[in-house]
């Protein structure tokens, strides 16, 4: 498939999942659950790193049980700044960043789904979350001027994007001076099958499109970013595994935190 195909097939795929909420992550044939399981949203969220009163502090709907870390933990975020978040989806970081930086700071959702925009915007108007904004827009392509944020932060997204070192230029053209990236992200541990890499299901699940950790790291630095940094987390295993059941990809990706920072 060509990057067209890539971005629409991506594009329909979380559309339907914010149209159909929750449940509809977790249909026969999603990656991003077992099939037939119900979705315990809050136990997944556990798993990948955010605690009970993270859990506690976001609206309704803001949790479709997707990503594959917590970003927030590394983002060592501060009241006044001003965040971005790549993939904002309904918007669980994003109000997450926003009670971290306080009213005078302002976070930033960016995202290329319409049906997401909608229900991060309803979800930001239930909660007057009045130092939130949800802007539409590609990743390659940021509606965002040039320094304008102090972080960025992502989940599990970028494996997604097929022009990766793109989005990692056009994040360190957002950033101002000294900013950074905190990003949680699939990276690939081991060289996948033309079966695995093929399967659409897999390439809109977070696991066909990741790239090696040192590839990763080549592009950051390309961009102009340095203090780099992607840690690798072996403990990621057990919950990748429920991404495919029986189809081994926890063999071949892992979850890892990405850090890097704006000269």
């Amino acid at each position: 498939m060509n990057t067209t195909d890539i971005k629409a097939m991506v594009r329909t795929r979380y559309g339907d999942i914010a149209n159909s909420g929750p449940a509809g992550c977790c249909e026969p044939a999603s990656s991003c659950c077992a099939p037939g399981q119900p979705a315990d949203l809050n136990d997944k969220a556990r798993r990948m790193g955010y605690t009970d009163a993270e859990l506690a502090a976001i609206p309704e709907g803001a949790n479709l049980g997707l990503g594959c870390g917590n970003p927030q933990a590394i983002a060592a975020l501060r009241a006044g700044e001003t965040v971005i978040d790549l993939g904002s989806g309904a918007g669980f970081d994003c109000f997450l960043a926003a009670r971290q930086v306080g009213l005078n700071g302002r976070v930033i959702g960016v995202d290329m789904t319409h049906e997401m925009l909608a229900k991060a915007r309803d979800n930001a108007a239930r909660i007057g979350a009045a130092n939130v904004e949800f802007r539409l827009g590609e990743l390659e392509h940021l509606p965002v001027a040039d320094n304008t944020a102090d972080v960025i932060l992502s989940n599990c997204v970028i494996n997604l994007v097929p022009d990766k070192p793109q989005v990692f230029r056009e994040a360190f053209r957002v950033l101002r001076p000294g900013g950074r990236l905190a990003i949680s992200d699939v990276v690939n541990t081991a060289a996948l099958s033309e079966d695995l890499k093929s399967d659409p299901t897999l390439i809109c699940g977070c696991v066909a499109g990741a790239a090696p950790a040192e590839q990763i790291e080549a592009w950051l630095a390309a961009a102009g970013f340095h203090q780099i940094q992607v840690t690798i987390k072996p403990e990621s295993r057990e919950l990748i595994a429920t991404w495919a059941p029986g189809r081994g990809v926890e063999n071949h990706v892992a979850s890892a935190s990405i850090e890097a920072r704006k000269p």
